[in-house]
């Protein structure tokens, strides 16, 4: 039946409008005014295998730089320095007060996005890097006195933004250096001449699941051996740091996945093993030959698991993280050569928590920037000692402890100088050390210099009192 006209003079121009109002909404939709909108924890685009990942390693290349390994004392070989505390057990003389400037600057360096903390050993400085033009993971040799290349090693992998690229440390022992880049790829070099030694893909050799934000589980090193969480096909291994041989793996029937969470090695009832908080619980294996041991879903964070735990006593571990989850301190019993847990105390996240960086264990005390921003100190009975309060709020920078000194940043790169003690918050200096944003990246301190860094920027800082 033929339309009437004037029904079609009528519907014509609504039609219209109608598209009009669409096409200015997808529009809207695709300018730059979304990227301004708030990312909400948890619903960032989970990070995809990349196409590539069966032939990355095998692509690898090493370039010599000019750099040369500097003739200067001190160590900070893993992620939280030699013993994983993250308390420097050197005994150089620091600072505790700044010049107006703040502490000298030694070197700066610029890197690709992330927050991927330094590693020190040997006059070397070693950053696992991301090259946005090449797209490849770089694993870096710096001279710790200059900061000029002595040599890197990259593989190709396409790596999206996503809150920056590289987030790791990478671990030096018997003259290797290992790292695990933000798509799961462990790497082993000779420490000195970069050469490469071995490599895993997780991914695609034991199924790992790309964390959300990529990976942030640094490897540990102990006794020769490579100590990873890979989850998928097996939930903790041991890898020969030497020749790259799988020694054992520990089962993982209910496939957890990895998480941002590190090993931790600890020694109970005369047992030597390592501790890892995974997507369902906390689980410890044997370091002898991957056996469980024990296993609790007390602890568990349902977005994201990113704080590792923290040995604070005889059988005692203390679990923090963010997004609500507040802090847990647990404690292992044996009986008849079995060990149970059993929580001691738990904290609401207003108390005590740990969005993003480690709580350090110091003195008898647990110190940590709270989800408030607020640095604290918390005894062992769940007790806050003192807060910074609210003119002093630190972000999800990092800190760490040396010499009876509290060293914390903020998102911006303004680094702040505590006492470390239970009796007061004793704040001794300030400064401005960076001048970018998302200073999140772990700092390392060794011989009296401080690596900090910013999403594109590291710079190396002389806090030794002259």
């Amino acid at each position: 039946m033929p339309l009437n006209p004037s029904f079609i003079g009528k519907a014509i121009p609504s039609a219209v409008a109608v598209m009009a109002v669409v096409s200015l909404s997808l529009w809207l939709g695709n300018t730059s005014v979304a990227s301004l909108e708030r990312r909400v924890p948890g619903t960032d685009e989970v990070p995809k295998p990349d196409g590539n990942a069966v032939s990355a390693i095998s692509h690898g290349k090493l370039v010599v730089g000019s750099g040369v390994p500097a003739k200067l004392a001190g160590s900070w070989p893993s992620f939280r320095g030699a013993d994983g505390s993250g308390v420097s057990r050197e005994t150089v003389p620091l600072r505790r007060a700044w010049p107006n400037d703040g502490p000298p600057l030694l070197w700066e360096l610029e890197l690709g996005e992330g927050h991927a903390g330094a590693a020190v050993n040997d006059g070397r400085v070693y950053i696992l890097d991301y090259d946005r033009e090449a797209q490849a993971d770089a694993l870096r040799c710096l001279s710790f006195e200059t900061g000029k290349e002595i040599w890197r090693f990259s593989y190709p992998v396409r790596t999206k933004r996503n809150h920056g690229m590289s987030r790791t440390v990478p671990a030096i022992a018997d003259g290797l250096v290992v790292s695990l880049g933000p798509k799961c790829h462990v790497v082993c070099l000779d420490a000195n001449s970069g050469e490469f030694q071995w490599g895993i893909d997780l991914v695609k050799d034991y199924g790992t699941e790309i964390p959300p934000w990529y990976a942030g589980q640094c490897p540990l090193i102990e006794d020769g051996r490579v100590i990873l969480a890979p989850g998928g096909k097996a939930l903790i291994m041991a890898v020969d740091s030497a020749t790259g041989e799988v020694l054992w793996e520990t089962p993982n029937p209910r496939r957890w996945q990895m998480t941002h969470c590190s090993i931790v090695p600890m020694t109970f009832a005369g047992k030597r093993m390592f501790v890892y908080s995974g997507s369902g619980g906390v689980a410890a294996v044997s370091a002898e030959d991957g056996s469980p041991l024990w296993e609790t879903d007390a602890w568990k964070i349902s977005i994201a698991a990113i704080a590792t735990p923290v040995v604070v006593g005889d059988g005692l571990i203390f679990f923090s993280g963010g997004y609500n989850s507040g802090s847990m301190l647990v404690q292992l019993s044996e009986k008849n050569g079995q060990i149970a847990t059993k929580p001691v105390f738990r904290l609401k996240p207003e108390v005590f928590g740990a969005t993003q960086q480690t709580p350090v264990f110091y003195e008898g005390h647990i110190y940590c920037v709270r989800p408030n921003g607020e640095f604290v100190c918390l005894d062992l009975q769940g007790k806050i000692k003192w807060a910074s309060g609210p003119e002093r709020r630190f972000g999800l920078g990092p800190f760490l402890i040396a010499n009876d000194l509290a060293f914390v940043m903020n998102d911006h790169g303004h680094m702040t100088l505590f006492e470390a003690t239970p009796a007061a918050c004793r704040q001794l200096a300030e400064a401005q050390v960076l001048n970018g944003h998302d200073a999140w990246g772990p700092f390392a301190l060794a011989g009296g210099r401080l690596l900090a860094r910013d999403l594109t920027r590291m710079v190396c800082l002389d806090v030794r009192n002259p």
